[in-house]
């Protein structure tokens, strides 16, 4: 599995890309990622493309953009893979 380095800002969107080995291992990691975001009750959007990649966007759509919420769902979600930068 590869991943960018860090999270990026995109407009008012945190925004994270991974490649895994294989299409399985991409689905194995969206949902424990689900399983995490249904836990908070903060909920990426999860972009599966390609065989293997996976984009994660966070933002918090009910304040209007990037909140606290969405730094910590990114932390969370670092943990997963031990990703963290």
């Amino acid at each position: 599995m590869a991943a960018d380095s860090v999270w990026r800002q995109e407009g008012e969107s945190l925004v994270r890309d991974y490649e895994f080995d294989d299409f399985a291992a991409a689905m194995g990691y969206v949902n424990r990622v689900a399983d995490a975001a249904e836990e908070a009750n903060h909920h990426p959007d999860i972009l599966v493309h390609g065989w293997n990649k996976v984009r994660l966007t966070l933002t918090t759509h009910d304040d209007g953009g990037l909140t606290e919420k969405d730094h910590a769902m990114a932390e969370r979600i670092d943990a997963i893979l031990g990703t963290s930068p």
